[in-house]
């Protein structure tokens, strides 16, 4: 209740927290009883990338269950409302012991999918109550959250309502088994590896303005940034005009796109790029005033940035960049993710505390033709060796025969 409230408060001048109520408000009746169905829950967009090929994969081997796919957040729902993967895309009601029964009994899951982590206490506890499995798939575990501490035992206890946890990293598997959950806690990997392959050799290009935007020129793409990332970018740049820049903020609204318009004064939106007779115009920088397209034009870099690295949260999915085969440089908040630190290892990847960092690395890259080229292949290489996460959460539900009883 006093999330809600929070939200009810926040919605004033916020278009993300009114989608966020209205979105629950609206939610029309579920249509799916008496059929036999898998419900897959992800917070967000990005949990929806990384739960993705499970899904799918649900789907392909057993085409007869309907798929409900939950949402948390708006920034996922608004986006994947009407993907064709599922037979409903809904909204997380809100948490609470009445809402979690009359959903639970709505949608009838016979299997249920939970992407990496937003736990929900009455929704575990119930399907816990009703016997219905519950895996984790793609979960992170650090020391630093609240199952591990004195003060955890609500945590610990919605823990103990999953049915099965496909973990990322060793780390993550023994901090479960400190807990007493010893025997249905695997290593498995993280599902996006498979999905951001899937999405690279599926590519096309996605116009052809673009495709001449980026012709027989240098290529920095910088992806989902801040105010703090475009910071870093705005003078290298200006200093080099003959280097194609796309940049793919993290907020598209009108106001966030105007101010960058302003620190980027020649900039072209890519809404006004696809109505250009001569795409390679006298502008150097591209805007993308969208929504999803980025994992596609990673593609086109030479060079790639992800933001976020100047957050507290930390930086966003890197992946999508280095299964193209491309450099990525982010800002110093990457601790939580276990694939940058690993990028850094090999060469691959490289961080950067600020502007005259971020200028070295670019410089460096670009004066050595040898040492982008192994850079690249180092990232493309990494990725590749990742897969496989996707086949053994298929293999395990077939083993168990989660939807074969």
């Amino acid at each position: 209740m006093l999330y809600k409230a929070g939200i009810s408060i926040a919605s004033v001048g916020n278009p993300k927290a009114t989608l966020w109520i209205n979105g629950r408000k609206n939610q029309q009746p579920i249509q799916l009883q008496p059929a036999k169905t898998v419900w897959m829950h992800c917070a967000s967009l990005g949990e929806f990338e990384q739960g993705r090929p499970v899904l799918e994969g649900i789907k392909r081997q057993f085409p007869t269950y309907k798929i409900v796919l939950s949402f948390f957040s708006p920034s996922g729902y608004e986006v994947r409302k009407n993907y064709k993967g599922a037979d409903e895309v809904l909204y997380l009601p809100m948490d609470g012991k009445k809402q979690a029964e009359k959903f639970i009994t709505a949608i009838n899951p016979a299997l249920v999918i939970w992407v990496k982590y937003d736990y929900w206490f009455y929704f575990l506890t119930a399907l816990k109550e009703k016997n219905i499995p519950v895996i984790l798939v793609s979960g992170i575990y650090r020391e630093s959250q609240p199952f591990f501490k004195w003060y955890g035992g609500m945590w610990r206890k919605m823990l103990k309502c999953f049915y099965y946890f496909f973990v990322q990293t060793a780390q993550s598997k023994a901090l479960i088994l400190q807990l007493g959950i010893e025997k249905n806690v695997i290593v498995s990997g993280d599902t996006r590896f498979d999905r951001v392959i899937e999405i690279a050799e599926s590519f096309t290009s996605i116009s052809a303005q673009l495709d001449e935007f980026c012709r027989g020129r240098k290529v920095i793409v910088a992806g989902s940034t801040w105010d703090d990332d475009e910071a870093e970018i705005i003078h290298y740049a200006k200093a080099h005009p003959e280097i194609k820049f796309i940049i793919a903020p993290h907020e598209i609204d009108k106001e966030n796109i105007t101010d960058i318009l302003k620190e980027f004064k020649d900039a072209i939106l890519y809404s006004e790029l696809e109505h250009t007779k001569n795409a390679d115009s006298n502008s150097h920088v591209l805007i993308i005033d969208n929504i999803g397209m980025l994992s596609k034009l990673y593609h086109y870099a030479d060079i790639t940035y992800v933001g976020g690295g100047f957050n507290d949260s930390g930086i966003h999915n890197i992946l999508e960049a280095a299964v193209y085969g491309k450099p990525v440089i982010f800002g110093p908040e990457y601790g939580r993710a276990e694939e940058a630190k690993q990028l850094i290892d090999i060469g691959a990847a490289f961080s950067i505390e600020n502007a005259l960092a971020l200028e070295k690395i670019f410089d460096a890259l670009f004066a050595d033709e040898n040492l982008l080229k192994n850079c690249s292949a180092l990232a493309k290489q990494y990725v590749y060796q990742q897969q496989g996460a996707t086949s053994k959460i298929i293999d395990f539900i077939q083993e168990k025969r989660l939807l074969t009883n």
